[in-house]
């Protein structure tokens, strides 16, 4: 039995009516038992959200707080031999700034209060050694204030989970005069952290109805524009436990959940949209909703695989990157991916299996009507058809003239400005600044053997961009080394550290080796600096390496990828005016650091080029499907712009809104998020999913679907046509 319709030019089109599931290829035959057996996979996913919900409440006190670091650098190594040899000294060690207007540190009073701090930290084996406040080190030139260590005896993370629980109890020690604040890295990332996890649970909460309402107005059916949601959070919470219970084999950052929230409901929704779109018009004509589900995961639903695939190998190349924060990020997003990807293939077909005829219930007057093949974008695909120059251009001189701007684009890692001014770390931090100098809280650690100790501090002394350098200390354990501190004159996150440590350890003796803080940043930045490179091309020739396996045509899958640049690289270069520059800062709410976070280049691009590759798939696989059945690169332009224009306009208008919400939040890190990808999702799917990538399918022909017979031989064989 067949149907036929017509172009607006007047051209026919036929397709057949699904009456069985017996040709469906594998994923259609699975979508069909699915859909048929919708019970046992309710139950089934019962069972899965049951036990991984039951550890989800517990994901963001349980997680990883640390992690930012370069595993194998100097200053790790540093870190090691100060746990190791100097009672946890290290850059994980926790300083309690203690500070009085009226009273000096060796005042009575003052001394109860480090004698009361001194307990906080006697009753938890995490802390180590305590070292007083010492004069010409750790104490004021006035002597108003005094800066209290307790040594790190446990790892980075678990010192970040101790100051979690013990600063309040730390900051209520403050009254009478006296002030309190525990600060150094491990607090900077406890405070960091909350303040972020904060800031991502509102914005999450925002995004949630404002994804329903615009999934209403593209479906026009409440119980249509709902599976996508329940889908999510189905996603949502299996990931949730599942990095709960990863994270007791190996540390997981609890960024990798935040991450992890926002991927789960964009792409799941992504996900949804595309297959519950062709669901309804499958179900139009089908013998049953069985065949209605096997004829729809036969099309969209390969579409949804290549291109959560296509997710997934973008993000696996960011765990070159050996930084742990970074790896269990892109952990975390992959596993979001993975359990959204597995809801849509099993979870979603029953749902639309059981759900049959019903899933317009609820419609929405307007959209009593509505069919798959939308007339609108079909009258847009004739008009790029037949005046594709204008478009062309114009949308490739407005991407290329955003682009320009990121050949200017800095980074660096984050500074004291991104935590909250009323943040204890914080408050601390500018105390200590204020007090002893800007490059006090950024002490530089250098450890070097006993011999070479007088060299050492000779040389780190005489060092351009060093205020001051302390004695050497023995090591208490009768190691042979020494540690001394050099306090550099500028601020921890200024451009200049970089020359200074750089110059340390060139000119250093051999056997001195630098690290702390800044140290530790730097030679992360200078870590995710060298495997960028590396990344980008991975993603890059996975990507069209996918393009070509999916759509068996080398030309288009060259174009898919090429032009997938285009939005990451204009993306970039509105990031570079915001947030380096500052247009619009005050707008948006926040102070320009005068660069980009460093881990932005190397996740936003693995972010945004996976997004780009996500709306690519659906806009080809539709072309190529109409393009199967017609042999017409004309109907595949133009169908495959009637048949998924809705759904990625749709989709891209979810997405900027997820993301845009993020961007509302305090804090600098998810605004950075929110609004880069916002705008890389916003350009890609304008700019390049509906204007230039229709356009190249125009101008290309019959040779954009063109493959040599040596590479079909080769290439394992997909049709999207069902």
């Amino acid at each position: 039995m067949t149907r036929s319709t017509t172009l607006d030019g007047g051209q026919p089109t036929t397709t057949t009516t699904t009456t069985t599931t017996a040709e469906s290829g594998v994923l259609g035959r699975i979508g069909a038992v699915m859909a048929g057996r919708s019970r046992w996979v309710f139950g089934v996913w019962l069972l899965l959200l049951v036990a991984l919900g039951a550890a989800a409440p517990s994901v963001f006190s349980s997680l990883a707080g640390a992690g930012w670091q370069a595993n194998g650098s100097e200053s790790v190594q540093v870190r090691q031999l100060a746990e190791q040899h100097f009672g946890g000294n290290s850059s994980a060690a926790v300083q309690v700034v203690v500070h009085s207007d009226t009273q000096t540190i060796d005042n009575p009073r003052v001394q109860q209060t480090l004698s009361d701090v001194g307990t906080v930290f006697a009753g938890d084996p995490r802390f180590g050694a305590l070292i007083a406040p010492h004069p010409g080190m750790s104490i004021s030139p006035d002597g108003h204030t005094g800066i209290l260590i307790a040594g790190a005896n446990a790892s980075t993370d678990d010192m970040v989970k101790a100051v979690d629980e013990h600063k309040a109890e730390l900051t209520a020690l403050s009254g009478d005069g006296i002030e309190v604040y525990p600060t150094g890295a491990s607090a900077l990332w406890s405070d960091f952290n909350k303040a972020n996890h904060d800031a991502m649970i509102q914005a999450e909460l925002f995004s949630w109805p404002v994804t329903l309402a615009i999934m209403v107005l593209a479906f026009g059916s409440l119980v249509a524009a709902g599976l996508p949601l329940l889908l999510t959070l189905a996603g949502l919470v299996a990931s949730a436990g599942g990095l709960v219970l990863l994270n007791q084999f190996t540390p997981i950052s609890v960024w990798a959940m935040n991450f992890a929230m926002m991927f789960a409901l964009a792409l799941g929704i992504d996900y949804a949209l595309f297959i519950v779109a062709r669901f309804r018009d499958a179900i139009r004509h089908a013998s049953s909703p069985r065949a209605a589900v096997a004829e729809t995961m036969d099309t969209a639903g390969k579409a949804v695989v290549l291109s959560g695939i296509t997710v997934l190998v973008s993000l696996s190349a960011v765990l070159l990157v050996p930084a742990p924060a970074v790896r269990t990020m892109a952990v975390g997003i992959m596993l979001a991916v993975f359990f959204v990807l597995l809801a849509s293939m099993t979870l979603l077909p029953a749902a639309l299996g059981a759900l049959g005829g019903k899933i317009n219930a609820g419609s929405l007057p307007y959209a009593k009507g509505q069919t798959h093949r939308s007339p609108r974008f079909a009258a847009w695909g004739e008009l790029l058809h037949r005046h594709p120059w204008p478009f062309a251009i114009g949308s490739l001189l407005l991407l290329i003239a955003l682009s320009v701007p990121a050949l200017g684009l800095k980074v660096a890692m984050p500074s004291i400005e991104v935590v909250p001014t009323d943040a204890p770390v914080r408050q601390g931090y500018e105390l200590v600044q204020a007090q002893m100098g800007e490059g006090a809280p950024g002490m530089l650690q250098i450890i070097t053997p006993t011999a070479e100790s007088a060299e050492t501090a000779t040389t780190a002394a005489a060092t351009d961009g060093i205020a001051m350098v302390t004695p050497p200390l023995p090591a208490p354990d009768g190691g042979d080394y020494v540690m001394l501190h050099a306090i550099p004159t500028v601020d921890p996150s200024d451009a200049r550290m970089g020359t200074i440590l750089d110059t340390l350890r060139a000119d250093l003796p051999d056997g001195a080796l630098v690290g702390g803080a800044p140290a530790e940043n730097l030679d992360l930045q200078q870590a995710l600096n060298d495997y960028l490179p590396l990344i980008v091309g991975i993603i890059l020739v996975l990507g069209f390496a996918l393009l070509l396996v999916a759509l068996q045509a080398p030309l288009i899958a060259i174009l898919g990828t090429v032009v997938s640049l285009l939005s990451t690289a204009a993306a970039f270069g509105v990031a570079k005016l915001i947030f380096q520059d500052g247009h619009g800062a005050g707008l948006l709410g926040f102070t320009p650091q005068g660069f980009l976070d460093g881990w932005g280049p190397v996740f936003f691009f693995a972010m945004i080029f996976a997004i780009a590759m996500d709306y690519t798939v659906f806009l080809l696989a539709t072309a190529k499907e109409h393009y199967e059945r017609s042999g017409d690169p004309k109907i595949a332009h133009v169908d495959g712009l009637a048949h998924s224009g809705r759904v990625i306009f749709a989709a891209a208008a979810v997405m900027v809104a997820v993301f845009f919400t993020f961007a509302l939040a305090d804090p600098l890190p998810p605004k950075e998020m929110g609004i880069i990808l916002g705008v890389a999702v916003l350009l890609d799917a304008v700019l390049i999913r509906l204007i230039l990538l229709p356009v190249l399918l125009r101008l290309t022909g019959h040779a954009a679907w063109w493959s040599p017979a040596w590479l079909r031989k080769v290439l394992p064989k997909i049709n999207f046509s069902h």
